[in-house]
């Protein structure tokens, strides 16, 4: 079928739209509507080439829609469904029984080699090779195919078009908190980055009904939006010794928990200094390959934890729903941070997303493809 998308045709170019031929589902796979799909770092890491995910291609990977047409193997979805997209995993390896699919053996074949896992594609145009199936979905698109194993459902009654985020960003910082961490009552949790995924886990440390929250970035938006989402106390990171101030918060003990959405050493190396005996720190923001940063030997043998999450170490098909049903009893705004944005002008939304102007840029279908209600403001 013929399905309008935003093609990433040029490493740093921008995006254009364009009408693309998209491939029946296979049998495990279903078609979905696109209502709404988040704009994510790494969505514009792979534009730019710095992503193994071949160009040109289908980019995308927060989609949320409605259920049209299902593979002949699928049994868990139906049309008229409501879906979040999340990332793909196989569903076999050890990892994925475990309940851990974000550690997926076949993740990268799954999501970033703009191939089916069978090597087919999923997406065509007459100018030549279209690569497709961006963590399993490519939902720059009017409609995108889905594996059944990462389209999770989700109730009606709550705003579609709001809810892509979930199936990344979102669920990353939630789920580093509430599935990683796991503070206590009294614990303190200090977040570094305020962008969308900070603030994800900062309205989850709030879920998880810490102590105490502060948040450190160095936007005072940023920052102000964090206390409005949960966070007790705010630091500005350039301003002074970030390490000496949190422990100077907590009366000398120092952190609990945090986590770094910044993937900067000098800030991982900060928050890490800033941590209790014991202590944890969970890092969740991408950096260069040639990137490190360094701890004492000593200091981690005094209990201190240095943890990775990829996802927030989540299985979407349960904790996806359950931050919908946070969201629905007020629990989790974060629809707070969200600006909508019209599918064709993507590239200004790029540019908001870049600058600083927009946390969280979702971008919003024609008015045919809308569901439910607004939950935002343009």
């Amino acid at each position: 079928m013929d399905v309008l998308a935003a093609v990433a045709r040029e490493p740093g170019q921008p995006f254009a739209i364009e009408q693309v031929e998209l491939s029946p589902p296979a049998p495990d796979e279903v078609l979905v509507r696109i209502v709404g799909v988040g704009i994510c770092h790494t969505d514009l890491s792979a534009r730019d080439g710095r992503t193994p995910m071949p160009l040109p291609a289908v980019l995308g990977h927060e989609g949320a829609g409605v259920v049209e047409q299902v593979g002949a193997a699928v049994t868990n979805l139906a049309p008229g469904d409501h879906v979040v997209l999340t990332f793909g995993s196989c569903g076999q390896c050890r990892n994925c029984l475990a309940g851990r699919p974000s550690y997926c053996v076949e993740f990268g074949r799954r999501n970033v080699s703009g191939l089916r896992p069978d090597g087919s594609p999923t997406l065509r145009c007459g100018c030549g090779a279209l690569h497709g199936g961006f963590f399993a979905q490519s939902s720059f698109a009017s409609h995108a195919l889905a594996k059944a194993r990462n389209a999770v459902k989700i109730r009606k009654d709550v705003p579609l078009e709001l809810m892509g985020p979930l199936g990344c960003g979102v669920q990353t910082g939630a789920g580093a908190v509430i599935n990683v961490l796991k503070p206590g009552p009294a614990d303190v949790l200090a977040v570094f980055g305020a962008g969308s995924v900070g603030l994800s886990a900062v309205m989850a440390g709030r879920i998880a009904g810490c102590a105490r929250i502060v948040a450190v970035d160095i936007s005072a938006s940023r920052l102000a939006l964090a206390r409005e989402l949960g966070a007790d106390e705010t630091l500005d990171g350039r301003d002074g010794d970030v390490a000496a101030r949190l422990r100077e918060l907590t009366g000398g003990r120092g952190i609990d928990h945090a986590v770094d959405t910044t993937g900067n050493p000098d800030v991982i190396e900060a928050a890490f200094a800033a941590l209790a005996i014991p202590g944890a720190l969970c890092l969740l923001g991408l950096t260069g390959e040639d990137r490190r940063a360094s701890f004492g030997v000593n200091a981690l043998m005094r209990g201190r934890r240095v943890l990775g999450s990829m996802e927030g170490d989540s299985d979407p098909q349960t904790f996806i729903p359950q931050l919908v049903d946070h969201w629905a009893a007020g629990r989790f705004p974060f629809d707070r941070m969200v600006s909508f944005h019209d599918f064709d002008t993507i590239n200004d939304a790029v540019a908001a997303a870049l600058d600083g102007r927009a946390v969280k840029a979702i971008l919003r279908m024609g008015g045919e493809n809308r569901e439910g209600h607004d939950a935002g403001n343009d």
